[in-house]
């Protein structure tokens, strides 16, 4: 039997292929027939163009259905799809491109003249576009092509995707992931979080992210059953499709926003069944608040574009804010020193993880690939952590985060609860600058409640102190409107370092 992704999420498709698959905001219904009509005349498309087991179709479009149904024509075709962020610039998508060597590239009708030429130069056989509404030369090309489409048979390590890092140490890097990584993965997913037939999915994150992509609906094309397809998460709308709704996915910033609008009750989540977060840490008092305010405790879980899923706190079980649960079935998860020596409980160190989940490697960089492996397969995660006695996994941070501040190493996510705590922060980000005397010094941006003019900086230093040893005490900080994120509501803390990296360069020249 083949190990196709698409095979297998299509024996899970309703057996009537009339039932629904994504109603969009704007009221367009799509059914499991039109998935497979569409995404059968896309994979044909790309055949006629070429495209052969193996080949990359990369992909640069806005959130709709038909973007849905080309990641699926491209797992039918036994193409690896590569979709890029909407955010990238032409330089950006030059490099992937050119890194890629994609057989097609599919953009937004708006970029094409200008990604055309890109595309040229780096070899690209076909430039086809898509709008929001289905519109483009894609859809245009294929709707008179046959629909009925055999789905290449493909074996579990065979590639079905490529995900490039952010890149905000170095070049991005493209992360492999094969059938069997998509597949063990989704159908994990789908039973530990509990999945019911009737389920409807409240989908307002990106898809060109593992996490609206090969969580939200991977789970959903398992689960042959329906999405509200958002282009983007929107209070008012998401209040008024909740009652339809059972589950929702989303970032630490969905669940704040719904907090920040009076809305939020008990009455008003009544008929959701379960509440996911992921991509970012969520505060512990986001967590607590969100469960005072609606009787819901939201689902915490972590993974990465590398490995999609790791661990997931329990459906069935004590969800414990700020921590992201337990191991999921067949993944291995151990903390480790720089030497790959395992730790014991409670001890911070650097997360590794094993699994059929996790990626096969870096796209063309295979000495890349050897340092991120251990002997034994372990797969090295960067993100530090800590394992504590009942079994749950703490992420404190990223290990290229880690301040060493006089030889000391400080994990900005001890600092950041501290400060968290105090009365009127909503949230803050520890990092690491250069100092003259330390090597590195640790400095606080602090988020106040609005309207609050408090606490000081005095009263957040003092407040650490009282907490924490000295050498982890922010000296200096600094009070902003907003942090920066990126998409998928993650702080850029390498945009906070370089915004102040300067504050003690003073005291270097004195």
């Amino acid at each position: 039997m083949s190990a196709n992704f698409y095979a297998l999420a299509e024996s899970r498709f309703p057996a009537d292929r009339a039932a629904p698959f994504i109603e969009t905001e704007d009221g367009r219904r799509y059914s499991y027939a039109d998935l497979e009509t569409i995404s059968g005349r896309y994979a044909r498309l790309l055949t006629d163009l070429g495209v052969v087991k193996g080949d990359r179709v990369a992909v640069q479009v806005e959130k709709s259905p038909e973007a849905v149904f080309l990641y699926l024509a491209c797992l039918r075709a036994g193409a690896a799809y590569l979709p890029l962020n909407t955010a990238y610039t032409r330089a950006e998508i030059e490099y992937f491109l050119t890194d890629a060597e994609p057989r097609v590239f599919v953009c937004r009708p708006d970029s094409e003249a200008a990604l055309r030429e890109v595309a040229g130069k780096a070899g690209v056989g076909a430039v086809l576009t898509l709008g929001t509404d289905g519109e483009g030369s894609l859809p245009e090309r294929a709707r008179w092509l046959d629909s009925a489409y055999d789905t290449v048979a493909c074996g579990p390590d065979d590639l079905a995707a490529i995900l490039y890092t952010s890149g905000t140490t170095g070049r991005s890097k493209g992360a492999m992931l094969s059938h069997r990584n998509l597949g063990s993965n989704a159908l994990t997913l789908h039973k530990v979080w509990g999945f019911q037939p009737n389920d409807v999915l409240l989908h307002a994150l990106p898809i060109f992210h593992t996490h609206g992509l090969f969580v939200a609906i991977n789970c959903m094309l398992l689960n042959g059953s329906s999405m509200l397809f958002l282009p983007k998460f929107d209070a008012d709308t998401a209040f008024r499709l909740l009652p339809r709704a059972t589950v929702m996915m989303g970032v630490p910033t969905f669940y704040t926003r719904l907090l920040a609008d009076a809305r939020l009750t008990r009455e008003a989540t009544a008929h959701m069944r379960l509440f996911v977060s992921g991509s970012a840490p969520l505060l512990a008092e986001t967590h607590r608040e969100f469960q005072e305010r609606t009787g819901h405790a939201i689902l915490e879980r972590y993974g990465m574009t590398e490995t999609c899923m790791n661990t997931s706190n329990p459906l069935d079980g004590d969800r414990v804010p700020g921590t992201v649960g337990f191991p999921l079935p067949e993944v291995e998860v151990r903390v480790c020193d720089d030497q790959g020596t395992v730790l014991g409980t409670g001890e911070i160190g650097v997360i590794e993880v094993k699994g059929p989940n996790v990626f096969s490697g870096y796209w063309r960089m295979p000495e890349k690939t050897e340092q991120e492996f251990r002997p034994d397969g372990f797969f090295i995660t960067g993100d530090v952590g800590r394992i504590d006695a009942r079994g749950y996994v703490h992420i404190v941070g990223r290990a290229k985060d880690l301040v060493i501040s006089g030889g000391f190493n400080v994990y900005p996510k001890e600092v950041e609860t501290v400060i968290d705590g105090i009365d009127g922060v909503v949230e803050s980000a520890v990092v690491g600058v250069p100092h003259p005397d330390f090597g590195e010094a640790v400095v606080a941006v602090v988020l106040r409640k609005p309207g609050r003019t408090d606490p000081t900086a005095q009263a957040v230093v003092a407040a650490c102190k009282e907490q924490l040893a000295n050498y982890k005490v922010p000296k200096a900080v600094f009070f902003a409107e907003e942090l920066p994120r990126n998409t998928m509501g993650k702080v850029q803390k390498n945009l906070l370092r370089d915004q102040h990296k300067g504050t003690f360069a003073a005291q270097a020249v004195a």
